[in-house]
């Protein structure tokens, strides 16, 4: 008995020095393979969370925190070498994540065991990592990656090793979306409903609208479009050259490259889906809507996703709808041509035109049908205290919203044609009690700074080495204003914790959305190639987020080569300067304030360095 015992107890001992050891091995594999994971390759380089980085006195910080940047005013302010370790590389990400979209990433919903509607959609919405399970490593391009091709070449084809999927070359092919041509991939032009090219398709809309010369911009008064369920975004490119510029949305479904190969090609574009929050872009955005086949169930909910579409649409805009449905073929497009027919009557909506498959239907220019209406018709007006233009996380309703005053007493948006709306006050800047005078100041304040950045940045670029470009945080939309002379376009990003001045940008002719930036935006890696970045890290800084997560996340939405300009104050560059290395980045121009009304700003541009995993991390240059 006595000899059974002590037999078991030398046995748990056994056990529980082994389970001693294994955990000091377990600790001392982390350690080390963190500080060494940036110089091997593949899965042995990949960790989640900010947390991990700071438990191991990579980042600095309090592991408590979660992730949260508590002293991140003492980090911005603190002088040089006191209490901070800084990495002198970070991990780089298993290859298989070479485009990953945190906040989209369907093997994270699947991991947390989300419980998602998948009839509704919400599976494709912005699900987005708690901060233990980020990814702090640096996106690595595929296998093979090269330089984008250039704008305007790079509209009609890509490289395929920058996105090696051809899978929509051969599910599409009979409809002309694109074809694989040795090293390229060659965008035709076609769509579903337009095989014959998307220029022939664009001028037939114009021709059953009466526009005159068949132009679809309608002597400037059609500036903006958004395409729902764009494919590969060619209906966008094609309406660039009439001084047209859409939102081409898609989510990251079946043809889940749609989105990238747009952005690849230089052509404006943005991941989202209507499911069952509101698209984040302002009320009364867009002066045409347009679905080409694009799947969408418009009847569910009592047509909530039609109302959507409602609330964007400018008055007297128009959706164009080109679907089996619009011309009935058999007793279920009949069926749904009706039920469609009668809810958008009930909305007001009239038939503009009709021919083939193509139907376009057009918004009132008043409230005069809404309240005209039988007492108790579907679908209700909106309640008077429903924000139209609130749209960060804001759900859905299948309500109407009816014009401001001011848009119902002057039959429209008031705005002049493009491009004289780039320059004219808006209507609605009165919303924010901004003045005319602040309207103007502010364009020029920006042209002249935009001015600066070109003559900073003109001994590294030609004309056409820029194409998509991000202001992380914009205000009235002059950053991009006074790019209009350069051949690019540019995603206006708003706070979603500011004034909400988005619907500014849409008035002037521009496009973009809202954001926080403590999050992944929602874009595949290497879209942008020139982030401006004005103050966005003082406001990180007064929020619970990571300054250090916002410089891998600029990384990753970063072309191999792109600039970012960062304004801000020097102890935000002081900051930014200390990661370069680690970042793979390196140093273009550093400059002061260009007036009296920059205050403590400092200009610091940065480059992207094209680097590649192949076994070990190189530069390539």
């Amino acid at each position: 008995m006595m000899r059974g015992r002590s037999d078991g107890t030398q046995k748990r001992r056994l056990i529980t020095s082994l389970c001693v050891v294994a955990i000091f091995l377990g600790f001392l594999y982390a350690y080390y393979g963190s500080i060494f994971g940036s110089q091997s390759h593949g899965a042995s380089a990949i960790e989640y969370g900010s947390r991990s980085l700071r438990k191991l006195g990579y980042l600095g910080g309090d592991d408590e925190t979660g992730g949260k940047q508590e002293s991140s005013t003492k980090l911005f302010g603190q002088e040089d070498g006191v209490d901070e370790i800084t990495p002198k590389s970070f991990p780089v990400c298993d290859d298989r994540h070479s485009e990953l979209i945190p906040c989209l990433d369907r093997n994270l919903i699947y991991q947390m065991r989300l419980k998602l509607d998948l009839s509704l959609m919400e599976h494709y919405e912005r699900h987005c990592p708690p901060p233990e399970r980020r990814y702090n490593c640096l996106i690595p391009p595929p296998l093979g990656y090269k330089i984008p091709i250039k704008w305007p070449k790079s509209r009609d084809e890509v490289w395929k090793a920058n996105i090696p999927h051809t899978h929509l070359a051969h599910e599409k092919s009979d409809q002309n979306w694109m074809v694989v041509k040795g090293e390229r991939i060659e965008f035709p032009g076609g769509g579903t409903h337009f095989h014959y090219g998307a220029d022939k398709y664009i001028a037939s809309i114009a021709n059953m609208l009466n526009f005159s010369n068949n132009n679809l911009n309608n002597e400037g008064r059609l500036r903006m479009v958004l395409d729902v369920g764009c494919g590969v975004a060619s209906f966008g490119a094609y309406l660039l050259s009439s001084d047209i510029i859409a939102m081409s949305l898609a989510p990251n479904d079946v043809h889940q490259n749609q989105i990238q190969f747009a952005l690849e090609r230089g052509i404006p574009a943005y991941l989202g889906v209507l499911g069952t929050k509101r698209l984040p872009y302002p009320s009364r955005s867009f002066e045409l809507a347009h679905c080409s086949r694009c799947r969408i169930d418009w009847l569910q909910r009592d047509g909530i996703l039609l109302l959507e579409l409602d609330r964007l649409l400018r008055p007297g805009g128009y959706f164009a709808y080109s679907s089996p449905e619009a011309y009935a073929q058999d007793e279920e497009d009949l069926r749904i041509w009706r039920e469609m027919a009668a809810l958008v009557g009930r909305m007001c909506w009239r038939i503009a035109a009709k021919r083939n498959q193509t139907v376009i239907w057009q918004k009132p220019l008043t409230n005069d049908c809404y309240h005209s209406r039988e007492p108790g018709t579907l679908p209700p007006l909106c309640k008077s205290d429903d924000d139209p233009d609130a749209v960060w996380g804001v759900q859905m309703e299948a309500c109407i919203t009816p014009y401001s005053d001011y848009d119902h007493r002057v039959k429209g948006s008031g705005l002049a044609p493009w491009p004289q709306r780039l320059t004219d006050p808006p209507p609605r800047l009165a919303d924010f009690g901004y003045s005319n005078d602040m309207f103007v100041k502010d364009t020029e304040t920006w042209r002249q700074r935009v001015e600066n950045y070109w003559d900073l940045l003109s001994p590294k670029i030609e004309s056409n080495t820029l194409r998509n470009v991000m202001d992380m945080k914009t205000n009235m939309g002059s950053f991009a204003a006074a790019l209009k002379t350069k051949d690019v376009w540019v995603m206006n990003v708003v706070p979603e914790d500011g004034p909400n001045t988005l619907k500014l940008i849409y008035d002037r002719g521009l496009i973009g959305t809202v954001h926080n930036w403590c999050e992944a935006f929602s874009t595949y890696p290497r879209t942008y190639d020139l982030l401006h970045a004005w103050t966005v890290f003082s406001d990180i800084e007064k929020k619970e987020c990571s300054p250090e997560d916002l410089l891998i996340e600029m990384d990753r939405i970063l072309r191999p080569t792109g600039f970012i300009i960062i304004r801000d104050k020097q102890s935000v560059v002081d900051f930014v300067k200390k990661y370069l290395a680690a970042l793979h980045w390196e140093a273009v121009a550093t400059t002061g304030s260009d007036s009296d009304q920059d205050g403590d700003d400092v200009v610091f541009i940065i480059q992207k360095k094209l680097w590649l995993t192949s076994g070990s991390l190189r530069d390539t240059e």
